[in-house]
């Protein structure tokens, strides 16, 4: 059975892993049972539902809602943890769901603790039904596994980590049309946020790395505070870096509140650069040093424009139209009004090509795997691969 959509997993995605241990009394005299020492499998655990206490291992995958639902990313709460003996596990029916009261809330809850996937935990509890569905309950001890607990503080994502093998096995040794194919089949499978949640995301996703209360702002550059979003002068607001008029897609979940093309920029900037396709040329900007504008298009600061091409690249290769929304293509028109195509496709692959991924990219491009989107932009992790779908 796979998650539902609420899950936001996709096939071959990596999923951090959390180790869950529970002890386990056994009555004597059951066949194949084990003493109390005994440390269980998830499999094993959920074989056992029975009102017995016991000691499980297995891996955190996200925060269980439902019989049939587990959140990988948005968590709403810090009262359940879902767990599993694959990594990748993405069938509820091979998952734990291991009930967490008030008292281990603070460091074991994912709404709290985003950062808790992935880690190795301990957890001794009841073998019982949880949301109808196999569950460890009533827990009496809970910690990693090493024997520590997690700081409640999530902490950020190794800068630049690489995308796993695996979640690109699929396009694996393509080229041209077989790859593009690939990739949309890769990164259609995610989480949807609403268009809230991405103030939240942004917070996250474009943090200062040398000001953890702050977040860059794309074209301007500047460094502000996280609060002061909104829209208000010199307020940040989010920046549709795929013009959200371009195919009339507006901010419904979709191409609207996906996040691998919204970034922070500055109110009156944002408004400026408003719907134009990008292209090199124009007057400055005063509030956003580098980037320059005229009537039918916009140029970002040199430090970005790589990032501002594999957005938008990512964006024609992720919505082809085969789900409901319109069929995103990059052009060599700075003239497209609200088809669904943005120009210009000559300057946006040079531009990949003069400014490759840096950490910030790279880090950005994790987090919003890993906790928010559960897919990547692939050509962020390849940027080789905008010049094989767009030779």
């Amino acid at each position: 059975m796979n998650i539902k959509c609420v899950t936001r997993s996709r096939p071959g995605r990596l999923i951090a892993a959390v180790v869950l241990t529970v002890a386990v009394a056994f009555p004597l005299g059951v066949t194949g049972a084990a003493s109390a020492a005994t440390t269980l499998t998830v499999a094993q655990a959920l074989a056992a539902q029975d009102g017995r206490t016991a000691t499980v291992t297995g891996y955190v995958i996200g925060q269980p809602t439902a019989t049939t639902t587990v959140l990988t990313s948005g968590f709403t709460a810090d009262t359940a943890i879902a767990i599993a003996d694959q990594a990748g596990e993405t069938g509820t029916a091979r998952m734990l769901y291991v009930q967490v009261t008030a008292a281990w809330r603070s460091t074991f809850g994912l709404l709290t603790n985003p950062s808790l996937r992935g880690r190795q935990v301990t957890a001794t509890g009841t073998l019982t039904a949880y949301f109808s569905h196999g569950g460890l309950k009533n827990p009496t001890a809970m910690s990693l596994g090493g024997g520590t607990t997690p700081s409640p503080t999530p902490t950020p994502s190794p800068t630049g980590t690489a995308a796993p093998d695996a979640y690109y096995a699929a396009a694996s040794g393509k080229t041209g049309t077989a790859l593009r194919t690939a990739l949309h089949g890769i990164i259609r499978v995610q989480t949807k946020l609403s268009y809230d949640q991405v103030w939240d995301a942004l917070k996250d996703t474009d943090q200062d790395p040398a000001n953890p209360a702050n977040v860059v702002l794309l074209y301007s550059g500047r460094s502000q505070s996280k609060t002061s979003n909104g829209g208000g002068a010199n307020d940040w607001n989010r920046e549709h870096v795929w013009a959200k008029s371009h195919g009339d897609f507006g901010t419904a979940t979709g191409p609207g509140t996906d996040v691998h093309h919204l970034r922070p920029e500055d109110v009156s900037v944002n408004s400026l650069r408003g719907n134009k396709d990008f292209d090199a040329g124009g007057g400055t900007v005063a509030e956003a040093p580098g980037c320059y504008t005229d009537a039918d298009s916009f140029e970002p600061r040199d430090a970005v424009k790589g990032d501002v091409a594999r957005m938008i690249l990512y964006m024609a290769i992720r919505y082809e139209g085969d789900d409901g929304w319109p069929d995103l293509e990059p052009n060599d028109s700075v003239s497209n009004g609200s088809a669904p195509r943005l120009g210009r496709l000559s300057k946006l692959l040079a531009w990949n090509d003069q400014d490759p991924p840096d950490a910030f990219e790279k880090r950005r491009n994790q987090r919003i795997h890993e906790r928010w989107q559960g897919n990547r932009n692939p050509f962020v992790d390849h940027p080789e691969w905008a010049r094989s779908i767009w030779s």
